[in-house]
């Protein structure tokens, strides 16, 4: 009888250190479950968490979604509405949280590091596009040919799945609404949208007397860090290229820059 008590006190203490060991794992699918994001910029929904994945829709503004599972730190598992599930940008840049937590643990870090991953993978995205031919007026879908606005575009959607506004004058008021603008070139960050007024001679004397902040966006482009800037503007240019920036009439033209992750 001795015996018998032994083993079952044995065993339910086997299984409690058990279920102890286990728990964590078992909040972590309830904790995720129970996370609601609201879409605050629409943001495409996959069926793999990649950019080359199919998309089932756009979800909209205002829609909610239930947070499954964090793929990795570029995409999130998501369930919508109607209970279909899909992957979708991890970017705060699309989604905010209304229950639950998106949030495991302190993620400043973790942000920044997420952030950097994303620039790299935006500049990559563009530069596998050196040498595309230019087109004023490209065709906004087609990787064939690009104008400045075009290519920037497409570079977002390659690398960071972000849909960014048709033209540069549009791009620069989004990257302005984030309230994270630069007007000095020094103070760019590498992945930065860079953007320019028009041409006026190769001269910094030519810029002189300008008043900058009455000037119209015409020129769009990514810098590298360096002082060198990834864009495309003309024909004869040759299409994508990579060029300095400092003594050149891009310095001169420079209006301002800034994130538009």
């Amino acid at each position: 009888m001795k015996v018998t008590k032994k083993i079952l006190t044995a065993s339910i203490a086997a299984v409690l250190l058990l279920g102890t060991v286990n728990m964590p794992a078992f909040v972590n699918q309830a904790y995720a479950a129970t996370t609601t994001l609201e879409v605050i910029y629409g943001v495409n929904f996959r069926k793999g968490p990649s950019t080359s994945s199919d998309v089932i829709r756009m979800l909209e503004k205002g829609e909610k979604v239930t947070l499954v599972s964090k793929t990795n730190s570029s995409y999130w598992k998501v369930k919508d509405s109607k209970g279909v599930t899909g992957y979708i940008s991890s970017s705060s840049k699309y989604t905010k949280t209304v229950s639950g937590s998106s949030q495991s643990g302190s993620n400043d870090s973790s942000s920044s590091s997420s952030s950097s991953a994303t620039v790299e993978k935006v500049i990559s995205a563009g530069m596998k596009y050196l040498g595309t031919p230019y087109k004023y007026g490209a065709d906004r879908n087609s990787t064939k040919y690009f104008d400045c606005s075009s290519f920037v575009r497409r570079a977002f959607i390659d690398g960071a799945d972000i849909t960014l506004p048709t033209d540069s004058r549009k791009q620069a008021t989004y990257v302005k609404n984030k309230g994270k603008t630069k007007s000095s070139i020094s103070s760019l960050k590498r992945g930065d949208l860079m953007f320019f007024m028009s041409y006026k001679g190769s001269s910094s004397s030519s810029y002189s007397g300008i008043d900058k902040s009455k000037e119209t966006v015409t020129h769009v482009g990514i810098y590298l860090g360096d002082n060198k800037v990834l864009h495309t503007y003309s024909t004869d240019s040759g299409g994508v290229r990579v060029d300095t920036i400092t003594g050149k009439h891009w310095q001169y033209r420079f209006l301002f820059g800034g994130s538009a992750l």
